[in-house]
């Protein structure tokens, strides 16, 4: 399934190629976040042909809300009820569930919460989000597990990942007793908890190794805690993960961040930055980043980049896009949501060009901070 084609010679960066019955990921890979079985404001033709996205994400608990499992399994599966043929990542929903503390409960059992949508009352325990990931027919599946929250004491970090392990033992061998609904192989990841405590996170790294997943994600983090917190965390936990499996570092997150954890050995990121931050007004570029609101582009009559493969740099004036903001056009929100996901794809592509040819290490940094500049 994941094949190491190369490890980089001064840091821990690395290529490699995931394979899915939809289709191959060369890593490392941005993949753009499709909550609701669409990445907001871009279609399905952009993510192919403007985006070049080789995966998506959807999101477990709100498709098991809305629209359904058995109006999604009616359609085939999450592929062809979104007209999408390439590979689909699906979280468990342990997240959303760990964000509604106020209206969700922890059990042995799994975590009953209540429907941000109506107040009704579900429970998702390990094996049920196996069987609704089964419906769902995504390429790669996420285990169920708790997102303590930072700040947390030792005691607590530890208490939950003790119960993310006990879940997804469950969970592994739900899915190993289960079989696909639709014809096509899925692959199911675990996850590395353990709060921002460096034995906890070693142990998990181990035990969560020795389960024997296809994948291994690093969850947990991205949560509150300081960036170098996550950089050291990250760069701690991939030196206990074995090399021949992808490592998912979950919902990471800005530019920089990527390059950043891509040297210490991260292949797949997800988030929901890059589109809402363009619905926001904050464009990516090669320099720093924008907030095209802003009214020192209220006259600017240029492309901001007349050489970057997007219709907002290319081809259209920046008072034009400042304009569409200025009014809540939608058109806007589609331009700069394109552009975002195009930045990062692109830079997905030269972080692989230059791990292949050894100038990755040399550049990332630099990088990383100019991509932290407001323009």
């Amino acid at each position: 399934m994941f094949e190491l084609k190369k490890t980089a010679d001064s840091s821990k960066a690395r290529l490699g190629t995931l394979t899915t019955d939809h289709g191959e990921i060369d890593t490392p890979i941005f993949m753009p976040v499709g909550t609701l079985a669409t990445v907001k404001a871009v279609k399905q033709n952009d993510l192919i042909n403007k985006i070049k996205a080789q995966i998506i994400l959807g999101n477990t608990y709100h498709l098991y809300l809305r629209p359904g499992c058995d109006i999604i399994e009616n359609a085939g599966g999450l592929h062809p009820f979104m007209s999408w043929d390439r590979p689909i990542l699906t979280d468990s929903g342990g997240y959303q569930v760990f964000s509604l503390s106020d209206n969700r409960e922890l059990t042995e059992e799994g975590a009953e919460f209540k429907s941000h949508l109506d107040g009704s009352k579900h429970m998702f325990t390990p094996e049920s989000v196996v069987d609704i990931q089964r419906t769902l027919g995504s390429d790669i599946m996420m285990v169920l597990d708790e997102c303590p929250p930072h700040p947390c004491s030792y005691e607590y970090a530890k208490e939950s990942m003790e119960l993310t392990h006990r879940w997804e033992k469950r969970g592994r061998d739900a899915f190993l007793n289960t079989d696909p609904k639709y014809g096509h192989k899925q692959a199911q990841f675990g996850i590395v908890q353990g709060g921002t405590f460096e034995d906890l996170r070693i142990e998990s790294a181990k035990r969560v190794t020795d389960m024997d997943f296809e994948g291994i994600a690093i969850g947990g983090l991205s949560v509150g805690e300081p960036t170098d917190l996550m950089y050291e965390m990250t760069d701690l936990n991939t030196d206990y993960l074995p090399e021949n499996k992808p490592r998912y570092l979950m919902g990471v997150g800005k530019p920089a961040n990527l390059l950043h954890c891509i040297a210490r050995g991260v292949d797949m990121f997800d988030c929901v930055l890059p589109t809402r931050n363009a619905r926001n007004g904050q464009i990516f570029t090669e320099n720093g980043y924008i907030n095209i609101s802003n009214a020192k582009w209220k006259n600017h009559n240029e492309p901001l980049d007349p050489n970057f493969p997007s219709d907002l740099c290319s081809k259209y004036k920046m008072s034009y896009i400042h304009h569409l903001f200025r009014n809540n056009e939608l058109l806007g929100l589609e331009l700069a949501s394109l552009h975002n996901l195009i930045f990062y794809l692109s830079l997905m592509d030269e972080v692989k060009e230059r791990i292949a040819n050894d100038t990755f290490h040399n550049w990332y940094e630099d990088k990383a901070e100019l991509l932290n500049t407001k323009i």
